[in-house]
């Protein structure tokens, strides 16, 4: 299973069946075969409509959770941890159709996030993405934190 869920093909299929995110109308378009992006769609259905008839809240944060750790831990490889630490969301305007979240993580990123963990240290940082309608008006901010830590000798060698 951990083999499966270590390529993008595979993490794709398997968020396709994982019930967070069928039941809630949410898909995974495209994870790039680096890691260094994801885009997810959440279509606005009977099962995440809120009482306004707009999309729910916690399905807008719901599809923008995972990716920033997901893609930052791939990226740096077995040496890091990653953990989320924090989250926020700015709801912007109501999304009444399919609304998309798209993540890129950077090589400057990743390079940062090297430099900042090199001692042993751990990292805190912070990354935005924003969930937009078809027509590219912004529905949502989400903010996220991350823990990130390189392993010490120890544990690398576990």
């Amino acid at each position: 299973m951990a083999k499966i869920l270590s390529t993008p093909r595979g993490l794709r299929r398997a968020m396709a069946w994982w019930p967070p995110y069928r039941c809630a109308g949410i898909t995974v378009l495209h994870i790039s075969e680096d890691w260094s992006s994801a885009r997810v769609r959440l279509r606005l259905g009977r099962l995440n409509r809120n009482y306004f008839g707009t999309h729910f809240g916690g399905s807008l944060y719901s599809m923008s959770d995972p990716f920033w750790a997901l893609l930052t831990l791939q990226r740096l490889g077995r040496d890091y941890i990653v953990w989320d630490k924090a989250g926020e969301i700015e709801y912007v305007t109501p999304g009444r159709g399919d609304v998309f979240a798209e993540f890129v993580l950077t090589d400057a990123r990743v390079d940062e996030l090297r430099a900042a963990t090199a001692e042993g240290d751990k990292a805190l940082p912070w990354f935005t993405s924003e969930v937009t309608a078809a027509d590219g008006t912004v529905v949502a901010r989400v903010r996220k934190q991350l823990y990130v830590r390189r392993k010490s000798a120890d544990r690398q060698r576990r």
